[in-house]
């Protein structure tokens, strides 16, 4: 009875840590990302997409996006990170999300939004920001890309990543990656105001 009491206690803890870590109390937290092009500030919308903000929030307070690299830029359209270090190796994967891309966010210029794979619920870790009104990433008659989020400073910073030269890499197989990497230095969720 007594290990039974105990391991309650200690599995609650650990919730409640987790909990206090991510902030579930906010429902439009702040992320402070300071990249090798300058800091960008990002509204979360717990509301609307309460399951991703949580997810990108767990890797955030970890330290898991620390000294990644943005790996795609496609002129006018996205920029996209948080999945691999500078020399392409890919971070871990905490799990699959749900989609929630019919929550009524759009990926519109200035949003943050999940990456996917084609299949709908494949979102994990790595986001990208909306350079552009993307209406076909937006849910119609098949799943779209979860906005969870909006930037409130640093549009120019995402612009001038939007501006990088791009090329394939053999390596690794890809278009659209920058010549001179772009580096997530450190992301920062910030404290309610």
């Amino acid at each position: 009875m007594i290990r039974l009491l105990f391991l309650f206690i200690f599995l609650s803890s650990t919730v409640a840590a987790k909990n206090i870590a991510i902030d579930p109390d906010n429902l439009f937290p702040l992320v402070k990302l300071e990249t090798s092009k300058g800091v960008i500030i990002v509204e979360l919308d717990r509301i609307r997409a309460p399951l991703t903000v949580d997810n990108f929030l767990m890797y955030v307070v970890k330290g898991e996006y620390n000294n990644t690299i943005f790996h795609r830029v496609v002129a006018d359209f996205i920029v996209q990170g948080g999945g691999y270090d500078e020399n392409f190796n890919a971070k871990k994967v905490d799990g699959d999300i749900a989609n929630e891309s019919g929550n009524g966010l759009k990926n519109i210029i200035g949003t943050i939004a999940m990456a996917k794979e084609n299949r709908p619920h494949t979102a994990n870790r790595q986001f990208f920001f909306n350079t552009a009104d993307n209406k076909s990433l937006d849910p119609g008659r098949r799943w779209g890309y979860t906005v969870f989020g909006a930037i409130v400073e640093g549009q120019e910073v995402v612009d001038s990543m939007n501006l990088v030269k791009t090329e394939y890499n053999d390596g690794m197989g890809w278009d659209d990656v920058p010549i001179e990497p772009i580096t997530l230095i450190k992301a920062t969720l910030l404290p309610a105001e």
